[in-house]
Parts: structure tokens; sequence; C-alpha cells
């Protein structure tokens, strides 16, 4: 595979990659958990990959100190690109929010971090199965 220089990535095309490089570690962790049924995996992988989870667990990474100033850099430049695209049962500050979390794991992907997308990937997780998330978003 050809080395793609992530930096010059847009914001929406690292929320693309992201997405995908995120559920996987849900899907993997649900079905870790014993869960093979698909209607059961949709509904409960939505607590962890719905853009107010999203936006709820970059609270969450603001609040606790947790990503460096390049990180956030990358969620930024996805949360400020423009999509064509527009939200779904949700605010459109929300889901540019869900965006960029979305960018700043596409950038892991993309820049080979794997141990640090694993790392966020495992806490965001922690976070949404310890309820956290149902707090950030009531605030």
């Amino acid at each position: 595979m050809a080395q793609i220089d992530y930096q010059q990535v847009n914001g929406i095309a690292l929320a693309y990659l992201g997405d995908a490089a995120y559920e996987v570690y849900i899907r993997e962790h649900l079905i870790d958990k014993g869960l093979t049924k698909p209607t059961k995996l949709h509904h409960l992988a939505t607590h962890f990959v719905s853009a107010k989870a999203q936006s709820a667990l970059i609270t969450l990474m603001q609040e606790d100190d947790i990503l460096t100033d390049e990180e956030w850099e990358y969620f930024k430049r996805g949360r400020n690109a423009n999509s064509h695209t527009h939200a779904k049962n949700t605010s459109v500050l929300t889901y540019r929010i869900s965006t960029g979390f979305e960018a700043l794991m596409g950038y892991l992907k993309l820049s080979q971090q794997n141990q640090r997308l694993e790392q966020l990937a495992n806490w965001c997780i922690e976070q949404v199965e310890a309820g956290r998330t149902e707090y950030a978003t009531s605030k």
C-alpha cells in the first residue's frame, strides 16, 4: 500500500476512515462480550458510535485532558470541515463534533499510531460502559 501523507488529507476523509477504524474496535468489543445477535449488536453499538456518544466522549477527553495538542488539531480539522451531509437525529453542532472525533481516529489510523488508536478506543469503551457519556450529554 502506498504511503499517504496524512497531513494533506482533509477532515472529512479522515472522519470517513476514522468512523470505520473506531467501529471495528466497538464491534470486536461487543462480540468479545459474547453478543452474537445482529439486532442486539447494532443497538448496543449505537451507544458507542452515535454522534451524541462521540460528542460526549470528546467532552470527557477534554475534561480528563487526555489528548495531545496535535490530536486536538486533527479533531478541529474534522469538526471545522465543510460536510455536504447533514445531521440525522442530532444537532448540527453535535454532528460536527462527532465528525471531529472520527477525524481524530482517522488521523491516528493513517499516521499508523495503532497503539494510541487502541488506547483511545479502549478508553472510550470504558467511559461508555461506566455511564460517563450519559452525564456528559446532559450538561
